[in-house]
């Protein structure tokens, strides 16, 4: 039980830790401090942890991993938006 609780609540951190970033991109318009590998270089991570989630059929991994990819295909949007690859 503690330890479902732990994971469960180190997964609800990991979930919304890209809120902040993408608040502040929405706000300023701006996405000049994103570095684009790092996005999709996480991506990549989330996503092989989420597949290895499903393999496991453990549900915090599987939820967290699905969040927070959604919550960074939205900063990637928002980076390509607001013309991150401009010069």
């Amino acid at each position: 039980m503690l330890w479902t609780m732990i994971g469960a609540f180190a997964a609800t951190l990991t979930m919304f830790s890209f809120i902040p970033q993408i608040a502040r991109s929405l706000r300023t318009k701006s996405v000049k401090d994103v570095s684009p590998v790092t996005l999709f270089q996480l991506s990549a991570g989330v996503f092989l942890w989420l597949v290895y989630g499903i393999s496991r059929q453990d549900q915090i991994i599987i939820v967290a991993n699905a969040v927070t990819l959604v919550t960074l295909a939205v900063l990637i949007f928002l980076y390509f938006k607001y013309g991150g690859l401009k010069k």
